[in-house]
């Protein structure tokens, strides 16, 4: 199931969460540490992966790991975001940055995380603040994103499991690809 957004919605959504952030307010818990500073700011646009689960409470959907291609102001593709093992943590499957050109790789855990309304659109996934755990050059020497060391994701659109469709068993399996944009700010 593929949920669809209206352009007017999420041109709404992104007029909302981007004048916060254009002036360099984030929720309380998301700032990164002192000391560090961005160097690549990239707009991601793809989905937020769900496949339905038996939880113990009953039927869920569960986050499965996202697929995003990011791009510049230029809107050049400068990245892609996707779930992979991490080598450094023995293959812990980690939210993962690849650089287009050089191939350089970053893998982060979440370390918090905001859904403040004064943020975050209705319907939309929420920000986060995020750690680097592991880090790997491109074969042939690029490193554009092995310095990263902390990625914000803000100003989120879409991507929230959707409410209907995981109900019963016949539905086990069944995957849902939601639609989401955000921006992802990397700091060395």
């Amino acid at each position: 199931m593929i949920w669809k957004h209206s352009a007017a919605a999420i041109l709404a959504v992104l007029a909302h969460t981007s004048i916060a952030h254009a002036q360099g307010a984030v929720p309380g818990g998301l700032e990164v540490p002192a000391g560090h500073a961005p160097f690549l700011t990239a707009h991601a646009e793809g989905t937020q992966n769900y496949v339905c689960v038996l939880a113990p409470d009953g039927f869920g959907w569960q986050f499965h790991g996202p697929q995003a291609t990011l791009a510049n102001d230029a809107m050049t593709q400068v990245a892609t975001h996707f779930l992979s093992p991490n080598p450094i943590e023995g293959g812990a499957a980690r939210a993962t940055w690849q650089h287009s050109a050089d191939t350089s790789r970053v893998w982060a855990v979440a370390i918090a995380n905001s859904t403040d309304a004064a943020f975050v659109a209705p319907g939309a996934i929420p920000w986060l603040l995020l750690k680097v755990v592991g880090q790997q050059g491109g074969p042939g020497g690029g490193t554009t994103l092995s310095g990263a060391l902390f990625i914000q994701r803000t100003n989120t659109a879409g991507g929230q499991a959707p409410p209907t469709g995981c109900k019963t068993a016949q539905d086990v399996g069944r995957k849902a690809l939601v639609p989401y944009e955000a921006d992802y700010v990397f700091y060395q």
